[in-house]
């Protein structure tokens, strides 16, 4: 078990804990840019959606994960980013621009659905978030004349400064920059003053309130910024798929990117890694189980859905700390091995501060 004794308060800020923390991230970027050289298609494939999960994920880790403010509305600001991009390179918008807007204006929306947040909490709050999912699809599929309603829209190729993305290997290399782009804004906003007054009305809103945190200010920011990634996961989606319609964003979406951060490792950036791989990785599992499963069992229509929600409840009361958890007590065992004793982690912890990367 490693112990890191700081000595002056520049260390708060750094990207890297050590050196040791450096060298296997650089190594794993070295992997991730050697991908698009080694993996065949399918495969690249599937990066590029675990990417976008993680563009979203960083955006519900923020209001969630870090403010404490759970919301079930999520897939709106995901429809909105895919129909801007849609409708404004439909008008002749370069993706750059259009990328950009759709953010922008997934995260106006986000500020608006925002505004319940200074009065509600807990249960309520997921309740008027789902809400506004529902208006915001309701919109889409109504304003037929911007959005093409229920028929949907089609998308071409993302195309910067004249050099079209023809290949995975091409926009799994913008994926990848977003990706990145996104977990390191995150974690910048966590280690600011914006990001521990976010964790301080996440632990208690009457005690952060006490210490002069501006509640509605801090808890709108969280929804604009969480908006504006999931918006940038949503543009992205729809040039992945290169179709969109209103059908593609229900609920299921919403709950999709709570999977991903509760699985993965609530208040973690590592979690947010875990449960993109897991989400994409699941309906694979699923697929293979089917050809063991009854007849009658695999050929209901709910399966997946039912795999989701008894895989999260497995994980809310068995390991609450999620993919990124079980990984921390791997280590810490390989760490303490040959002597290693149950619940030593748990001690551990009591004595040192945890870690949120």
């Amino acid at each position: 078990m490693k112990f890191y004794k700081k000595t002056s308060y520049a260390e708060d800020f750094r990207l890297f804990r050590d050196g040791a923390a450096a060298f296997w991230y650089a190594l794993l970027g070295a992997a991730l840019l050697a991908a698009p050289f080694v993996l065949p298609t399918y495969y690249l494939s599937q990066l590029v959606l675990i990417g976008i999960y993680v563009v979203a994920g960083s955006g519900l880790m923020l209001l969630s994960g870090y403010c404490g403010q759970i919301s079930l509305g999520h897939s709106a600001f995901y429809a909105v980013g895919a129909f801007t991009v849609a409708v404004l390179e439909k008008h002749g918008i370069p993706f750059p621009l259009a990328f950009l807007a759709a953010g922008i204006l997934a995260g106006a929306v986000g500020l608006v659905v925002g505004l319940p947040a200074l009065r509600l909490s807990g249960m309520y709050l997921a309740i008027a978030t789902l809400a506004a999912a529902f208006i915001v699809n309701e919109i889409i599929v109504r304003w037929e004349s911007v959005t093409n309603g229920a028929s949907g829209l089609n998308l071409g190729k993302i195309s910067i400064a004249g050099v079209v993305a023809d290949s995975e290997a091409k926009f799994y290399a913008i994926v990848l920059a977003v990706a990145l782009a996104a977990m390191l804004a995150v974690r910048n906003i966590v280690r600011a003053p914006l990001g521990l007054a976010m964790m301080a009305i996440r632990d208690s809103e009457t005690a952060a309130q006490s210490m002069g945190v501006p509640l509605m200010r801090v808890k709108l920011t969280a929804f604009a910024m969480s908006a504006l990634l999931t918006g940038f996961a949503g543009a992205l989606y729809a040039h992945k798929i290169q179709y969109i319609d209103p059908d593609q964003f229900t609920i299921l979406v919403s709950i999709e990117f709570l999977v991903v951060i509760f699985i993965g490792g609530i208040g973690s950036m590592h979690g947010i890694v875990f449960g993109a791989v897991f989400i994409i990785a699941l309906p694979q599992l699923v697929s293979v189980a089917k050809d063991l499963l009854p007849p009658v069992i695999a050929q209901q229509s709910g399966l997946q859905a039912a795999v989701y929600a008894v895989v999260l409840l497995a994980f809310i009361l068995a390991e609450p700390t999620g993919l990124y958890g079980i990984w921390r007590k791997v280590k810490h065992y390989g760490a303490m091995f040959p002597f290693y004793r149950k619940g030593s982690l748990r001690r551990a912890k009591s004595f040192a501060k945890s870690e949120t990367w």
